[in-house]
């Protein structure tokens, strides 16, 4: 399958993309977490093989897209949906099915909520709707427990490939992720790191740089607003972002499908990427056109 990574000016910063499948096609554009690596490959292949071009991009300060100051960034959450809105009007093809994983669920609630126009379906993955810090007093919060291991765990160093590929097996063993699969994916992630500056590397592998942003407005009650078909997928066994949040936003979202992965925790399990991408291309594609 055709795989291309590149780069593309929207939104007045350079936002770092790869594209599947046929240019032509109906467009999904997959919002990272903050990487683009955050949306595993076999998902982006199921969906490009189901008759979808799919574009995944890295956000601000990860990956190739710009990078200025992770530790103090100069934009907001709503910069961000901005950024998801420009891309898919600069890719063409008319209004695109967003997703957004973790903290790139964020970013792309308040895009469909701020630009509607320029999206034709939603879907959620991992995310849960107020950002940052305590979540309001009907969602559940991160387990305790579990929050206490992963921040007792001593930072690698951050230039060092192999200890930040460790770290990341040791803190998704935490999680319960696969530890494997996270190592994979986090020497993928400093290998596309540009340099080795530590701030930059901690920003790319643990999207600290999220904590930092201006995240006002609340969205959370404007989610009746969604009036595209949405999908919120959720690992059952998720300690980081707990299912009551996911069961939260497909209450609150008109029509909103739950898809609750019983073998998941934070991330998409690649045995997972079927039912995910089947369940997205159910969605439909531009029901305007």
């Amino acid at each position: 399958m055709t795989r291309i990574t590149t780069t593309i000016n929207a939104n007045a910063v350079t936002l770092g993309i790869e594209s599947f499948g046929d240019d032509d096609a109906p467009l999904v554009l997959l919002v990272g977490g903050t990487t683009m690596l955050s949306w595993p490959d076999a998902l982006c292949e199921r969906l490009a093989a189901g008759g979808r071009r799919v574009v995944r991009y890295d956000l601000r300060d990860s990956g190739q897209s710009t990078t200025a100051d992770p530790e103090a960034p100069a934009y907001t959450l709503r910069d961000l949906a901005a950024d998801a809105a420009a891309l898919a009007d600069a890719l063409g093809g008319g209004p695109a099915h967003l997703a957004g994983i973790g903290v790139g669920g964020m970013v792309a609630q308040v895009a469909v909520l701020d630009h509607p126009g320029a999206f034709s379906a939603l879907t959620l993955a991992g995310t849960r709707a107020v950002a940052p810090g305590p979540p309001d007093d009907d969602l559940p919060d991160h387990d305790e427990a579990t929050m206490s291991r992963l921040f007792s765990h001593p930072m690698p160093d951050w230039s060092d490939r192999e200890a930040v590929a460790d770290f990341a097996a040791a803190g998704a063993e935490i999680l319960g992720n696969d530890p494997d699969a996270a190592r994979a994916v986090a020497a993928r992630v400093w290998d596309r790191t540009p340099g080795t500056a530590p701030a930059v590397q901690m920003a790319n592998q643990l999207g600290m740089v999220f904590s930092r942003l201006d995240c006002a407005p609340r969205w959370r009650e404007r989610l009746p607003e969604i009036k595209l078909p949405a999908l919120v997928v959720h690992g059952r066994r998720d300690r980081f972002f707990p299912v009551g949040n996911a069961e939260a936003i497909a209450r609150e979202i008109p029509g909103a499908r739950l898809l609750v992965l019983e073998e998941a925790a934070t991330t998409i399990p690649e045995a997972a990427a079927g039912e995910v991408a089947e369940a997205m291309l159910a969605l439909g594609h531009d029901r305007h056109q």
